[in-house]
């Protein structure tokens, strides 16, 4: 059986160049279905889950990377969450009332997310600063705004294709992805030892990229296509390498612990006007994990 629900780091060897291959299968399904959003909106939480795991495992943190797209239109927020040991959670908030007058239609990102920004969070642990980036939504994707962020705000040339294919044949939700990324200084000669010249490292970038952007969608999502087959025939002319590939799961970090200590950090009456039936119910947006405190347990929060 083929893996699946993983990310391969790979190197073109030539350019030097660094990259990651992701491939979803069961694990987005879960998610996806878990929630049971509209399609447009089910799709468009299946590119934020795609890149928050491309995006998360490039970098190095202890706590959780955290994407968000924030919105004025029919889709409000949607959100990507991956801990630094590859376990994922999304969720959406949207009018369900705009996002069924659209259904028939195209509903492209503009369309369901309106005017706002991208955000970018890495929780690097108590001993280390949270770093955050932001983005306006720009663009037909989110990927798109993905990339003008790298460019725009980071100086990093990057080049990321993504595809999401919806539940078919009896097939469920599947995506895959790639990126292949040329930070400051990077490239170097056949060989790798030294740097390449400016236009030697420029051909070896476009190169690259043009190689990447023949990947065709269905070679992304599909299952039976190995994902270490499908880079060697993108890049076996300038040579690739493959590391280990991290595995991806599904998990939340929910827990009765977590919503009473944020309960217990408002206001009692605040806390009590949300008493109903004799408790306080309050359902986790990530994975659907209900947790209730009757009276007792709410005096013993404020004791």
């Amino acid at each position: 059986m083929i893996a699946t629900d993983l990310v391969i780091p790979y190197q073109v060897e030539r350019a030097g160049l660094r990259g990651r291959l992701l491939r979803f299968g069961p694990l987005l399904d879960r998610i996806l279905d878990r929630h049971r959003y509209p399609p447009p909106v089910s799709a468009l939480l299946g590119e934020t889950l795609v890149l928050t795991a491309l995006l998360g495992s490039t970098l190095k943190y202890l706590g959780a990377f955290t994407l968000q797209a924030h919105g004025d239109g029919p889709v409000r927020i949607v959100v990507g969450d991956m801990t630094a040991t590859g376990e994922l959670r999304a969720y959406a908030q949207f009018d369900a009332e705009a996002v069924a007058a659209m259904e028939g239609a195209t509903a492209p990102m503009p369309a369901l997310l309106g005017q706002g920004h991208l955000a970018f969070t890495a929780d690097q642990g108590a001993d280390a600063e949270r770093y955050q980036g932001m983005v306006a939504l720009a663009g037909p994707t989110l990927t798109d705004c993905v990339r003008h962020y790298f460019r725009q705000s980071e100086q990093i040339d990057a080049a990321i294709k993504v595809a999401v294919r919806a539940p078919n044949g009896g097939a469920g939700w599947r995506a895959g992805a790639i990126i292949i990324q040329r930070l400051p200084g990077e490239g170097r000669r056949p060989g790798g030892a030294d740097r390449a010249e400016p236009d030697e490292d420029e051909e070896n970038w476009r190169e690259a990229v043009a190689l990447m952007a023949s990947v065709k969608e269905d070679e992304l999502t599909n299952p039976r296509l190995a994902p270490d087959r499908l880079l060697y025939r993108l890049f076996h002319q300038p040579g690739v390498r493959m590391f280990k590939p991290r595995g991806l799961a599904d998990g939340c970090r929910c827990s009765r612990d977590r919503v009473a200590g944020t309960l217990g950090a408002l206001p009692k009456a605040e806390v009590l006007e949300m008493v109903e039936a004799g408790v306080v119910s309050v359902k986790c947006e990530f994975c659907g994990a209900a947790y209730e405190f009757d009276e007792p347990a709410l005096e013993a929060l404020f004791a």
